[in-house]
């Protein structure tokens, strides 16, 4: 049974990536700054073969500040219509001038490009929305990969929860916990 929940988060991770609409396509990304934990919802770009999470930001974001201060970070999926909560924990790369950059800077396009080429950094004070200024000379664009270490699964049912931890230092073998 443990080895079927863990094929099936995996499944339902894949599925924020593939379907547009799926709820796991914008989990909840937590990094630890100044000993507090911080969060934003982020998009699920991609999830490679060896299951690295794929997300892309502002180079210059304040969560690029805090991975490079501390790398450990969690991603938290809610699948409403399920039930089923996964926690992936594991630590992040920053990619900002490699292959992997490479490979999806390819990918990017239209209006999604202006994301990553405004003259101010993420969260700076402006006096109106529309006072965004874009520069195409600039580039911030940024992948963060997520290599999970473990996971964490909860499934609400009555009139039983069912909870499981999987962790790769135990081989992703994997347990019950109490819900």
């Amino acid at each position: 049974m443990l080895a079927t929940i863990l094929d099936d988060l995996k499944q339902e991770i894949k599925f924020g990536y593939l379907k547009k609409k799926h709820p796991f396509r914008y989990p909840i990304l937590a990094s630890v700054y100044n000993g507090r934990p911080m969060q934003r919802t982020v998009v699920l770009r991609h999830v490679t073969n060896d299951f690295q999470l794929v997300m892309y930001t502002d180079s210059r974001s304040t969560k690029i500040q805090q991975f490079m201060a501390n790398a450990n970070a969690s991603l938290l999926f809610y699948q409403y219509k399920k039930r089923m909560q996964v926690q992936v924990q594991g630590c992040v790369q920053i990619h900002t001038n490699d292959g992997i950059y490479q490979t999806y800077w390819q990918k990017m396009q239209g209006q999604s490009l202006n994301d990553f080429q405004t003259e101010d950094a993420p969260g700076s004070p402006i006096d109106q929305p529309t006072d965004v200024d874009y520069n195409s000379q600039n580039n911030y664009f940024c992948v963060v990969t997520l290599m999970p270490d473990s996971f964490e699964y909860l499934q609400l049912n009555r009139p039983h929860h069912t909870r499981a931890l999987f962790s790769q230092s135990d081989g992703w073998q994997g347990r019950f916990l109490t819900p």
